[in-house]
């Protein structure tokens, strides 16, 4: 399960992808999320995904 909190939320995908995935498209596919609905909360705090570094910044 996802954390609710949009700020706990960027913490545990930054982790995922850091630790786990070579990219956002790998995570969502493997936990079976919709990647445009996490843009669009990750949005919401003012963070973008940013392939070339594997994270939301």
């Amino acid at each position: 399960m996802l954390p609710k909190d949009p700020v706990m939320l960027l913490s545990y995908l930054n982790t995922q992808l850091r630790d786990h995935y070579p990219s956002l498209d790998a995570l969502c596919e493997d936990m079976e999320l919709d990647r445009q609905e996490l843009l669009e909360k990750m949005a919401a705090i003012d963070y973008v995904y940013e392939a070339q570094v594997n994270q939301f910044r």
